[in-house]
């Protein structure tokens, strides 16, 4: 190749390339309304917007994996913990976590009861945006970080075939529903909620006792209950419920498909 037919090469190519980063850059642009639900911004959630940078929650969390590593990724965390879990954890973090027991402790923001709505509607809106699975492994806070919160070792891809009960232990560890987040199965480790362990035993328990006034007959219909309608029967414990609601998302019946809640259901029965 001749220094002409070099540099000629040379300016070609890099006008093609010029170009296709041109045109990408336009249809992202031209998509990102759509992909962010710019429709659906409201002066509240750009308060919360304000209320999130105001107090420097980027220096330790980060959203769609920007921002600090210190804290965990909350793109998603409305749908993990929901809005009455959010709004009790904000009023007094300590409440929920001690430096002691869970190695950190977020300080308390001081918040408003209407900034605390705000920055929670913001982390909503930024919950639903389209990130096409970005970031691909988010920071969650889960119990199995914490030693004695869990037993055995996730399973891995291979090991989850038709099985249900295969299927809906991998779908308690992974992200959403993210149902080890706030769940240990370990015997007495109380997180965000209270310890699985021994769930299916308790079900029959609560469903005889008087305290229970929910729909289930069995302990699969309960199990069942506390996924899609968790403020049924209220856990004993004030970092569980307030005024009556549960901290746990009420989000999940109309976020898993039929068959995922059939298949944590089998899962949770085996926790006896």
């Amino acid at each position: 190749m001749t220094k002409r037919q070099g540099r000629l090469f040379f300016i070609i190519c890099t006008l093609i390339s010029a170009t296709v980063f041109i045109g990408l850059t336009f249809d992202s642009h031209r998509r990102f309304p759509g992909l962010t639900n710019e429709d659906k911004l409201t002066p509240e959630i750009i308060r919360g917007k304000d209320v999130w940078h105001n107090n420097n929650c980027i220096n330790c969390h980060t959203l769609l994996g920007e921002g600090g590593y210190y804290a965990p990724d909350l793109t998603k965390i409305t749908q993990q913990r929901g809005t009455p879990y959010l709004t009790a954890f904000l009023k007094d973090p300590s409440q929920f976590y001690s430096e002691e027991k869970h190695r950190r402790l977020m300080p308390n923001p001081k918040l408003s009861d209407a900034e605390i709505s705000e920055v929670i509607a913001f982390l909503d809106w930024v919950g639903h945006i389209d990130n096409q699975g970005w970031p691909p492994r988010p920071i969650i806070v889960s119990g199995t970080t914490i030693p004695g919160t869990d037993v055995g070792q996730p399973p891995t891809h291979a090991s989850v075939s038709t099985d249900p009960v295969a299927q809906g232990e991998a779908l308690f560890r992974s992200s959403p529903p993210a149902c080890n987040a706030c769940h240990s199965i370990a015997s007495g480790a109380n997180l965000a909620g209270p310890t699985l362990a021994g769930l299916a035993t308790r079900a029959a328990a609560i469903i005889a006792s008087p305290e229970y006034k929910g729909e289930a007959k069995t302990p699969t219909d309960y199990i069942r209950e506390s996924i899609t309608h968790p403020s049924a029967y209220l856990v004993p414990g004030a970092m569980y419920s307030a005024n009556s609601q549960s901290f746990m998302p009420d989000n999940f019946a109309a976020d898993l498909e039929p068959q995922q809640i059939d298949s944590l259901v089998a899962y949770l029965e085996t926790l006896k």
